[in-house]
């Protein structure tokens, strides 16, 4: 196995490639990527830790319980999307910011 600096730095880095993903992209599902690229980067992080700890149970608890969460938050978040989509016709952020209610 590599190290734990190894994993970090591969962490690190797909959180941030998540974090220019929101930054750079106009597209409501392309800022929803990132986040979930971040989120990975995020239960990785934890995975990796509870390994190199010796704690893998309840790491996996956690990661299983984060994972869940994560999981429903995307299911509301899509359907806010397709609502949004079928309101305006796109899915550029500067159209949605004009859209108040």
């Amino acid at each position: 196995m590599g190290s734990p600096v190894m994993y970090m730095s591969f962490v690190g880095l797909l959180f941030f490639i998540g974090l220019y993903c929101l930054f750079s992209s106009r597209n409501i599902i392309k800022l929803l990527i990132g986040l979930e690229i971040m989120a990975k980067s995020v239960v990785l992080s934890f995975v990796t830790a509870g390994y190199f700890r010796g704690e893998t149970f309840i790491t996996q608890s956690y990661v299983i319980t984060f994972i869940v969460v994560e999981v429903s938050l995307v299911a509301v978040a899509l359907a806010l999307v397709i609502n949004a989509y079928r309101s305006t016709g796109s899915l550029d952020i500067q159209k949605l910011a004009r859209w108040k209610g």
